[in-house]
Formats: structure tokens, C-alpha cells, sequence
């Protein structure tokens, strides 16, 4: 953290006074994601270990803003430490503002508006900005080639069937790879690939996108990238909105190049079917290999996409052994039936009086994190916060003027984080949270409040109570 800090003062010209570590931000990446706070300025800290993905990302946005594409602005680096600071665009991503504007098949109209949008820049980076484009920074490497697409290929060969008890001719298999990758290969592949192109790597601020998570782009196909947003398993976009979608995209691409749209069909579904084998060969080894259970709730939807393309597409290229392969996944009661058997983690946050003693734990599990407030500046000592709750705005205030209670509020932040996300890999259900003061009524009802919110905004589910004020006089 003191590197991030002296980036923020560097850069800012004022002290950094707190970090949040944002939960949920990490996925499969190894990068460490906070946001920073200082005079009323936020920012983003990362760090991450590997200098050449750092590069790369701190290069690609520099160029992509040149071009006047919507990605974060970065403020500052520290190569050598692995650290850098970027613009903070807030915590909506597409993907939860489609999670929470969508009734089954049935999406709000702001999310169709915002994924339409999203479709006509993709063209702008894989085509405008793509053209002078530094390739020589890519990582790990500099195209989609052959040994890309092999690297992908066995992801999912080794990290998803063998794991998964899903039999194959091991020859066959390769000969079919074989024959994938060379087709693949005959589309035109001099523009830049975005790699990762999904609705969790799409922040939406006032409405509007901003792009996130291009550090493993390189040079490849223009079918990829549409293909990994519309093909992305948990958004589980219906058929016909796919189809729309692609439509726009295409309308787009060739105001841009004039692509004709039989030469980009032609390859199109063999570039789906690449990209839903590597996101599962990535399901496999997160889930089934690192035994991080929640990563398995993609796979039944990834099925899903495979079942249609089963039943709808057919390829340029016979593949037998690979089909056979993909049917068997498809026919896989017990892939289908994964995400049921992944039970959900439960946090469970309390504010409590110390003078009626710590909430039990009902789950039997222990307890969990019991904080003490009582070393916080007391509203309760104040008349006039004395009919008040930590709920109330003037109490809300007060606190939020208290550095401690900043400070406090990071530290029990971090140390949740950090069970919730090892929880979550394990695949527990069930952690309690519990902040306690005098009175159970201000300082520990407004800590398990900005908690809620904070587990929340990652997606967590939480169940809060304030046992202090449930025994108030109404």
C-alpha cells in the first residue's frame, strides 16, 4: 500500500487518506484493485506482479485515448514496484446493470440503449486505434496465432473435459484442433483483438461506457471480440438480442472498413466456439483444478450456448471428434446440474449493544468477526444525537468528519474482503460480521451499515440486523 499512497500523493499533491479494496474486482487475474481516497479525490491503485501485462495495459490506454476511445486515464506508474494509478469510473459494470434491469428474457430497455452503444465502439478499437497500435508490447503474445489458439485449445481439452470425465480420442481431438486452428487462421487477422471483451470489463458511469481489461490484447480476427460479448455465459443474452446486436455491430463495422458481412460470417460461429471453449477450459481450472466452486456457476450456461450452436450452426469444416466431445458436455446431466449444487456465501452483519452481550451464531460456525467500536468518538454523548441511529443523516455525518472511524472502516473492510473471497472459493455459506458499542444504537449500527453496502456493491449476499435497535421501544 505505501507505493500506491506515495503514487497518489506524487501525482495529487495531497496525502492519501484511505483505501478501500474493492471486492469482487479481482476475478481470475491475480491483480490487487483498491480505490484510493484523499481531499475529496479518488483514484484506483493496482498492483499486480507481472510487469509486462502492466505495460502493456498503461500503453494500450495511453493509445486508446489518443484516440479518443472511453478507457480510464492513467494518472501515474511504478513499473518497478508493479504499481499505477487510474481513473476511477465507479463500481457499475454492464454486467450488473444488466443483472438488475432484466425480468428472465424480458431487459430493460436502458441496458438494450447501453449494450447497442457498447457494440458500435468495438470497431473504433479493433480497426482506428488498432492501426498504429504498439504490438510489440503485447503479452504473452503479440497476435491470436497458432500457438494462442493451441494454448486455448488444451486449456479446454485438459482443464475442462479431462477434468470433467468427459472421454475423447486423444489423436482425433488433435487432428480436429488441427484442422480449427488453420480455418481460424484463413480469416483475416490484422486488427486489434481486445482478448477479453465481456460485460464484466464494461463500467458504466452516468450512463455511459468506459472499457477496462485490455492487457492480453493483440493482433487477431474481428469475430472474436463481438463473439465473447455476446457469447458471454452469465449474461446469457437471448438468442434474438444476440442477433440484433450483431446486426448493429456489423452495420457498424462496415461504415468502418466496408467488412462484407458473408466474409465475417463465414468464420464468425468458429470464433463463438473458440471463445466458449477457452472461457470454459478458465471455468475448469478455476473450479474443478483450484477448487473454487463459484466458478462452476458459469458452466451450465456455457452448455446452454453450446447446445444452440449444436443445433443451429454448422461449420465450413468437419470436426467429428471435437463435436462428439461437445455433445457429450451438452448431454451431461451432471455439468448441467452444477450451478444448483454451488450454494450462495451468506454474510451475516449485526450492530449490537455490548451491554446485552455478542449476537450468537445460529449457524454454528463460531461467530465469525466481532468488531469493537467503543475506542470511536461517541455520538451518543452529544444531546442531540441522543434520539438519533446511526441510520440518521446528522449521525451519518458526524462520523464520516472522524478519520478514525475511516480508518476503522477500511481495516474491517479489508479483513472481511479477504475471508469472503477465500470463502467463496472454498464454497462456505455462511460468515457473521458483528459491530458492537456501548449502546448498540450509533457507531455500531452505522459501521454494519457501510459494510452492508460496501459486500453489496461486490455482489455479495448480505442479511443485516441491529439487534440494539430491534429492542428499542417503538
Amino acid at each position: 500500500m505505501e507505493v500506491l499512497s506515495s503514487l497518489f500523493e506524487q501525482h495529487f499533491r495531497t496525502p492519501m487518506e484511505r483505501a478501500e479494496p474493492l471486492q469482487g474486482m479481482l476475478g481470475g487475474s491475480g491483480r490487487h484493485i483498491v480505490r484510493l481516497f484523499g481531499n475529496g479525490i479518488t483514484a484506483i491503485g493496482i498492483r499486480h506482479n507481472v510487469r509486462e501485462e502492466n505495460v502493456a495495459f498503461i500503453e494500450f490506454s495511453r493509445q486508446f485515448r489518443r484516440h479518443g476511445l472511453p478507457v480510464p486515464e492513467i494518472f501515474c506508474e511504478n513499473l518497478d514496484q508493479g504499481a499505477y494509478l487510474e481513473e476511477d469510473l465507479g463500481d457499475t459494470t454492464l454486467f450488473e446493470f444488466l443483472s438488475n434491469n432484466r425480468s428472465g428474457a424480458q431487459i430493460a430497455a436502458p441496458v438494450l440503449d447501453a449494450y447497442r452503444t457498447v457494440v458500435a465502439w468495438l470497431p473504433r478499437f479493433q480497426i482506428e486505434a488498432g492501426k498504429d497500435l504498439n504490438y510489440k508490447v503485447c503479452y504473452p503474445r503479440a497476435s491470436f496465432d497458432r500457438q494462442s489458439i493451441a494454448w486455448d485449445l488444451n486449456y479446454f481439452k485438459y482443464y475442462f473435459l479431462r477434468l470433467a470425465g468427459i472421454p475423447f480420442n486423444e489423436q482425433a481431438l488433435e487432428d480436429d484442433f488441427e484442422l480449427l486452428t488453420s480455418f481460424l487462421l484463413s480469416a483475416d487477422h490484422d486488427y486489434f483483438l481486445y482478448r477479453d471483451f465481456q460485460s464484466r470489463n464494461i463500467m458504466l458511469r452516468e450512463g455511459k461506457p468506459f472499457f477496462i481489461d485490455y492487457q492480453g490484447g493483440r493482433k487477431g480476427a474481428l469475430q472474436y471480440d463481438v463473439a465473447s460479448l455476446l457469447y458471454d455465459a452469465k449474461a446469457d443474452l437471448p438468442q434474438p438480442l444476440r442477433q440484433q446486436l450483431l446486426d448493429h455491430y456489423l452495420e457498424t463495422l462496415f461504415s468502418f472498413a466496408g467488412i462484407r458481412r458473408d466474409k465475417f460470417m463465414e468464420h464468425y460461429y468458429a470464433y463463438v466456439y473458440i471463445r466458449i471453449m477457452q472461457a470454459m477450459g478458465a471455468y475448469g481450472f478455476r473450479g474443478f483444478f483450484e477448487r473454487k466452486a463459484h466458478f462452476l456457476q458459469s458452466v451450465p450456461y456455457a452448455i446452454g450456448n453450446l447446445q444452440w450452436l449444436l443445433q443451429n450452426t454448422e461449420l465450413p469444416v468437419r470436426l467429428p471428434a471435437l463435436m462428439d466431445a461437445l455433445k457429450s458436455v451438452v448431454g451431461s446431466e451432471k455439468l448441467r446440474s452444477l450451478a444448483p449444487e454451488v450454494e450462495k456465501l451468506v454474510v451475516r452483519v449485526f450492530s449490537f449493544s455490548y451491554r446485552q452481550g455478542i449476537p450468537r451464531d445460529e449457524s454454528g460456525n463460531g461467530g465469525g468477526f466481532v468488531f469493537d467500536c467503543r475506542g470511536l468518538q461517541n455520538p451518543g454523548r452529544e444531546e442531540r444525537f441522543k434520539t438519533l441511529t446511526g441510520r440518521d443523516a446528522p449521525v451519518i455525518e458526524y462520523l464520516n468528519r472522524e478519520d478514525a472511524v475511516h480508518h476503522f472502516l477500511s481495516n474491517a473492510k479489508s479483513m472481511v474482503d479477504a475471508s469472503v473471497g477465500n470463502y467463496q472459493d472454498r464454497g462456505f455459506t455462511n460468515l457473521m460480521v458483528s459491530f458492537g458499542c456501548t449502546g448498540g444504537q450509533h457507531r455500531s449500527v452505522f459501521m454494519a451499515e457501510e459494510l452492508a453496502k460496501h459486500l453489496r456493491k461486490g455482489g455479495v449476499d448480505v442479511v443485516l440486523r441491529h439487534i440494539g435497535l430491534e429492542s428499542r421501544p417503538a
